[in-house]
């Protein structure tokens, strides 16, 4: 519980009476800041606005516009499960993400803010209704602008506008006095810099992974197997198979799947090249100030995923079970199942919740970058799928992962694909490396002026 005695200037000129607003951290910060140097975010911005709800027809994807939603953008691969709206008939000018642009949440994803890339803009990503956009002047800098909003400062003052009672949303009216601190021309140029080397360093990273991700389709091909309504017949032999399991999507899923198999390419169990596979331990966890970085199966997928994460006691029951290592590969295991990260040197000892199962390869057998890589094609995705369970929760385990059938190219196709993901996993760290630089300059600069 917090107190504290609020003027009644501080309520008439904000026109807020809920305690909340007044009693948060981002009522500190903004007094701190309003008496520093600094501009408004409505005098360094050409333009804050919302697109507007328009017409949404969604489509496949060759038909459509990538339709990304607040949570797409802030993810490492931002077009894995986005919608696509209908060129015909859902375009919308407004809509289009330009590179360059700084984005935040509107409505429930408060404090979600990406920097738009290159990437997006190339292959006319839209954004919803439910995204601001932050178009800065020419003159300004617009890493600069993204580094504060995402730090601690920034981010605190993001949630302290927001309103609502179930779902707390903020308007790009409630952003334009938002104070942005001057800080030097040359330290702005630095922040700046690192951020569009960050965002160039995750474009190269992308391409990496689509590369190998191609190559390995071009072995295997692009699965056509579709979740949904089908029909077919199943022998009683394969019902009477592996688990057992008389749920026909399963089976008609895996015979689909099986079908599709090159008889040229020998195909091995996953369990076959796997130390182990196993899910975190759930348990009591104790949140601390300072810990370990603790993250949700949501939190891996952000392209920056200890950015304002919650952290866990060193001492918390079960902690050894929840941290990761180097090479591990994270699959999302209940509700949206077959989201695949690897991790690398950014993620490496930090606790991941139960919702996120571990397949640790055994690297004398084969490359975890080959097996994640698998993963990642549409046919390693449908073959998680398949194997998922559960009517109301979607569910996968460690059996059904190890169940799935890993196609075992040549050795020289395996170093080709293993060389690249490689690649991809060392820029994405650096991009990652950099941005925490840009932003720890930003925090840096403000605690300074505050000695």
């Amino acid at each position: 519980m917090k107190a504290l005695k609020v003027k009644y200037n501080d309520i008439s000129s904000t026109m807020r009476f809920n305690s909340g607003y007044h009693l948060s951290e981002g009522t500190i910060y903004l007094k701190k800041l309003r008496k520093m140097p600094h501009k408004e975010l409505d005098d360094i911005a050409s333009n804050i606005f919302t697109a507007g709800r328009s017409k949404r027809v969604y489509t496949k994807e060759k038909y459509g516009y990538p339709y990304l939603s607040n949570s797409d953008v802030v993810r490492q691969r931002p077009f894995d499960n986005c919608n696509y709206n209908s060129k015909k008939y859902g375009y919308d000018k407004a809509s289009f993400l330009k590179e360059g642009m700084v984005v935040t949440g509107r409505v429930g994803a408060i404090g979600q803010t990406a920097y738009i890339t290159s990437e997006l803009e190339d292959l006319k990503a839209m954004g919803s209704d439910n995204i601001i956009r932050i178009l800065p002047n020419e003159n300004e800098k617009s890493g600069f602008i993204y580094a504060f909003l995402t730090s601690k400062y920034g981010n605190t003052l993001i949630w302290k506008l927001a309103a609502g009672g179930v779902q707390p949303y903020i308007s790009e009216d409630m952003l334009r006095d938002m104070p942005i601190p001057k800080l030097t021309d040359s330290k702005q140029r630095e922040i700046h810099n690192l951020i569009v080397e960050a965002s160039n360093l995750r474009v190269e990273a992308n391409k990496l992974l689509s590369e190998a991700v191609e190559y390995f389709d071009s072995f295997i091909g692009e699965t056509k197997v579709h979740i949904g309504f089908q029909t077919g017949k199943i022998s009683s032999k394969s019902l009477n198979s592996y688990h057992k399991r008389l749920d026909s999507q399963f089976q008609l899923l895996w015979n689909d799947l099986e079908s599709e198999e090159i008889e040229s390419i020998k195909y091995e169990k996953v369990n076959e090249y796997a130390k182990s596979i196993f899910v975190g331990g759930r348990g009591k966890r104790n949140y601390v100030e300072n810990g370990v970085a603790f993250l949700s199966s949501s939190d891996m997928m952000l392209f920056n995923p200890k950015r304002g994460c919650k952290y866990v006691s060193k001492n918390n029951p079960g902690l050894d079970s929840m941290m990761v290592s180097k090479k591990d590969i994270l699959i999302s295991r209940s509700g949206t199942v077959g989201n695949t990260v690897l991790v690398g040197d950014d993620l490496a000892g930090t606790a991941i919740s139960e919702h996120a199962l571990r397949l640790v390869i055994d690297p004398d057998k084969i490359s975890p970058n080959y097996v994640f890589c698998f993963l990642k094609t549409k046919y390693g995705m449908k073959s998680m799928e398949a194997s998922s369970f559960g009517s109301v929760i979607i569910t996968l385990n460690e059996d059904l992962i190890g169940n799935i059938n890993l196609p075992i190219l040549d050795q020289g196709s395996q170093d080709k694909i293993n060389e690249l993901i490689e690649s991809y996993l060392v820029k994405m760290d650096e991009a990652t490396k950099k941005e925490n630089q840009a932003i720890d300059l930003v925090e840096k600069e403000i605690e300074s002026w505050q000695k």
